[in-house]
């Protein structure tokens, strides 16, 4: 049968988790406590203290009631002391009646103090936490290599990990609570069983038509919710572009408002769909369980009322019998049920949980050797080859040369040639698939990973415009730095930014971007001048433009160059650029393609030489006559 949406249909699962998988994932709940823990130990104390005493509430309420009941039984059957209130309350006959009446009135009061307590408790434990996991999220991704962020596979298990660190914390509660609940099931169960025992067999028949069917559901739904992951990843990016401020004027200009709405109402209503099928299996399914727990406690009541008429129990019995089997029915459906549930929410802890194992392949040597400060021979590639991961194909093969220190390195060529592989490589985001890269004849792996990035200063041309003050964005380019003042505007100058900060209303304090009210934002080029003060920031051994100046005109452009060429003086840098009028500047120049070296010199030994170089240069020189 064809699809005519051309998503992929929801499969139904071949066999349901095993066992071992279930308890498997329930090793989860385990790292999920001690996390809570982690997140504050006296809230999570005192929402279990709370509960230990709402536990033994329950049945604390039914006895006194039976106590009441049976009260006002013998009270109606002895002689009247007189015709007021008063007479009884002179002849001390209400005295027992008054003191199980306030003690009752104690109960009730408590009750509603300690469910606000713990409610109190548990929102603010919560919220906690959901910050907790966010940061150690981030953390962790922070962690990472930029290869888990550059696969679709990992942003996949990024979201689903996300969703979880905001979408759990009803767990919390969940967990607490049946712990709770099985206290309090304990106590009504030891009442229950005095009185008629065998009544505890009827709980099997109410609650295991029950548990199956929430096993099953959950199973669905989490097989459902993890095979939608691309889907879910696709509407969150459609609503996105469909009203972002940096999408708002190509979206209005090619008419594109109709086409995102039409294919996000496409997708969601197809996700929409299962999840009805599914939400409509479980309630119809849940409803036929729920008749079946109904009819087994109204028999036990109507076994419970008879043996009252014959006397056997009093008026008081039946009514802490009955409401002992309601609750208790009631608790063991909620108890066993939430079991299943939380084994079903353990599959979602799976994601988060999973997320966190997820270990970095770059790492740091455990005797770090120190960065060359400053680099006095230079920067090697020997014999580097590199492929991206789940590739067949080579970035870079068999790449030698060298990066002489004090250098300005040129890299040229068409995309895919390697030149961006390369810029990664030399800042150690990936490491060589075969060869070596060193630095002074140090291997590049021997340093720190937080080392190298310390001292070389990079720009890219997608570098991120930050919604943060002027003054913040160019001091995250060394964020130890950031209220270093004099170097943040000596970093604004040397990229001459700083003409463009000093027009703002509220200059280095300005907001930048429009996605905040008292935000204003820059052109590209202004932009740019910020994002490369950045690397000025940094102070770094070796400097790395890529594409720096793409959004610049032909003026600013020289200007930005004319600035870095007298401020790289002594420095080592590495620039990528189509323009040949920035190329040219450089001391050397690499021409590269598929990954290999065709031709290097300087610009004018390579016009001399009439290859490729010459030729490319030739046919953007003509552009310009």
């Amino acid at each position: 049968m064809s699809n005519p949406s051309g998503r992929r249909p929801f499969p139904a699962p071949e066999q349901p988790p095993s066992f071992q998988e279930r308890l498997r994932n329930l090793r989860h709940l385990g790292r999920l406590v001690a996390q809570i823990w982690r997140t504050s130990a006296p809230l999570t104390a005192a929402s279990i203290v709370l509960r230990l005493v709402a536990s033994v509430q329950p049945v604390a309420m039914l006895y006194v009631g039976k106590l009441i009941i049976d009260e006002v039984v013998r009270l109606t059957t002895i002689p009247t002391p007189g015709p007021g209130f008063g007479d009884w309350w002179a002849s001390g006959v209400l005295t027992q009646i008054m003191a199980l009446l306030a003690l009752e009135l104690v109960l009730v009061i408590g009750s509603d103090l300690l469910a606000r307590a713990t409610s109190l408790v548990d929102l603010v434990l919560s919220e906690l936490h959901s910050n907790t996991v966010s940061v150690e999220l981030m953390t962790h991704a922070a962690k990472l290599d930029l290869m888990h962020f550059e696969s679709a596979e990992y942003q996949d298990r990024l979201e689903r990990a996300r969703r979880q660190a905001a979408g759990r914390n009803a767990l919390l509660s969940q967990m607490f609570g049946q712990a709770q609940d099985m206290i309090t099931v304990f106590t009504l169960a030891a009442g229950l069983f005095a009185y008629a025992p065998w009544l505890i067999l009827l709980f099997p028949l109410s609650f295991v038509p029950a548990i199956w069917g929430e096993t099953r559901f959950n199973s669905l739904a989490y097989n459902m919710s993890r095979w939608r992951t691309p889907e879910r990843r696709e509407l969150e990016y459609i609503r996105y572009i469909g009203a972002s401020a940096e999408t708002a004027k190509e979206l209005k200009l090619f008419g594109l408002g109709g086409f995102l709405v039409s294919r996000f109402r496409q997708l969601a209503h197809a996700i929409f769909l299962e999840n009805r099928s599914l939400s409509t299996q479980r309630a119809a399914w849940g409803a036929l369980f729920s008749s079946i727990a109904t009819l087994t406690y109204y028999g036990a009541y109507a076994f419970i009322v008879w043996r009252t008429i014959t006397g056997d129990f009093s008026i008081g019995d039946l009514a802490f019998l009955s409401g002992s089997f309601l609750r208790l029915n009631g608790l063991f459906q909620k108890i066993l049920i939430g079991f299943t549930q939380i084994a079903g929410q353990s599959m979602y802890l799976d994601d988060l949980f999973s997320f966190f194992e997820i270990e970095p392949t770059v790492l740091s040597p455990a005797s770090p050797k120190p960065f060359p400060q400053p680099i006095r021979e230079g920067i090697v590639f020997d014999n580097v080859g590199f492929r991206y991961p789940v590739t067949e194909g080579w970035a870079i093969r068999h790449l030698s040369f060298t990066l002489v220190a004090g250098e300005t390195l040129a890299l040229v060529g068409e995309n895919g040639a390697g030149k961006t592989t390369i810029v990664k490589l030399l800042t150690r985001l990936y490491d060589p698939s075969e060869g070596r890269i060193t630095v002074d004849g140090i291997d590049l792996k021997d340093f720190a990973v937080q080392d190298i990035h310390a001292h070389i200063g990079v720009i890219f041309q997608d570098f991120i415009r930050y919604s943060l003050t002027a003054r913040e964005n160019i001091g995250v380019g060394r964020i130890e730095k950031q209220n270093d003042m004099e170097r943040i505007e000596g970093a604004a100058e040397r990229s001459l930014a700083d003409a463009v900060i000093r027009k703002l209303p509220q200059g280095y304090d300005q907001q930048l971007g429009r996605l905040f009210k008292k935000g204003r934002d820059l052109s590209g080029g202004e932009w740019q001048k910020v994002a490369i003060a950045r690397a000025y920031m940094r102070d770094a051994e070796l400097v790395i433009l890529d594409e720096p100046t793409a959004a610049l005109d032909a003026k600013a452009e020289a200007d930005v160059f004319a600035r870095f060429k007298s401020l790289a003086s002594g420095k080592t840098a590495v620039i990528i650029s189509h323009r040949f009028s920035t190329v040219r500047m450089a001391d050397r120049i690499l021409v590269l393609e598929n990954g290999r070296i065709l031709e290097s010199g300087s610009h004018n030994e390579l016009v001399a030489l009439g290859g490729h170089y010459a030729e490319l240069f030739e046919l953007q020189a003509a552009g310009y006559r």
